[in-house]
């Protein structure tokens, strides 16, 4: 009696015969494939991305902290030092164009001109009185949080206690000074939460927003993969920053920054909001990532 025997092969698996029928036990295979068994939620993983932290900025995103808080800090630091300077609303919209406080009175001052008590000086030892006149308008921003003048956005908060219950990992990525920014988390937050939040600002990095330096910081320090974050930002210059890294990026308009191109953004809102039915969740930021960067 002729026996036949009939093999299916796996994908990626080879077998050698001869002209005459072997037994299977003989059959030479060029590759062994050990049994994998895949639970739902792997299986969900390989086509679904999970979101592993969320990015914010701080100024004009955690709060609307530029027109009325920065500004009324710079201008009270000017006045306590003597100083002729004083920032209008449509002037300083225009200023945080550039990243860093020091930077911004530096960049104005070269351009209008350095105050009476300055011209004289070095480049060096006028900043040194520019990181003085910044560490002073600091403390004058923190008093001002103190006093519980400038609060959280719409939204924040939600969210940011959405991705606590869901393991998410949290940070802040500012140009501003990082007492000011951890006191900011403190004050309008809480103890619990700002303990759930890595903060990377000042000077931790030399170049400031647009450049990406804070953001790959962030990544490096917290061992994160970069696919699976989503930046928070309100400014051109944040999504920049955020394009440059490589990382996709919300904006949510702020006091300043509503008419600035946000081209490139993965989406852009008026806030994150509170409202059931049009809110930004972590739902719709896990959305996010399965769009190209």
């Amino acid at each position: 009696m002729k026996v036949v025997a009939i093999v299916t092969l796996l994908p990626g698996l080879t077998a050698s015969f001869t002209n005459t029928l072997l037994p299977l036990h003989q059959l030479s295979f060029a590759k062994k494939v050990d049994h994998v068994k895949m639970t739902t939620s792997e299986l969900s993983a390989t086509t679904t991305p999970t979101l592993e932290a969320i990015l914010f900025d701080c100024d004009g995103v955690l709060a609307d902290t530029e027109r009325d808080g920065h500004r009324l800090a710079f201008n009270r630091a000017f006045t306590e030092n003597s100083l002729s300077t004083t920032w209008s609303v449509p002037l300083y919209g225009k200023l945080v164009e550039v990243g860093g406080g020091k930077e911004r009175m530096t960049a104005y001052w070269n351009d209008v001109g350095w105050p009476e008590s300055m011209l004289s000086d070095s480049d060096e030892e006028r900043q040194k009185k520019v990181k003085a006149l910044h560490l002073r308008k600091t403390d004058i921003f923190m008093d001002l949080i103190d006093e519980g003048a400038i609060p959280l956005r719409s939204g924040i908060l939600r969210i940011v206690d959405e991705a606590i219950a869901a393991g998410v990992q949290l940070a802040v990525c500012s140009t501003s000074n990082e007492k000011a920014v951890e006191n900011l988390v403190r004050r309008l937050m809480g103890e619990e939460r700002l303990g759930k939040f890595k903060i990377f600002a000042g000077d931790m990095v030399k170049k400031k927003k647009p450049a990406p330096d804070v953001y790959n910081m962030a990544v490096d320090d917290m061992g994160l993969d970069k696919s699976r974050c989503v930046i928070v930002e309100d400014t051109e210059i944040g999504l920049g920053a955020a394009r440059a890294a490589g990382i996709r990026c919300i904006v949510t308009k702020s006091s300043y920054t509503g008419d600035e191109d946000f081209t490139g953004a993965d989406m852009v809102v008026e806030e994150l909001g509170d409202d059931t039915d049009t809110a930004v969740t972590l739902e719709t930021l896990t959305g996010l990532l399965k769009q190209p960067v």
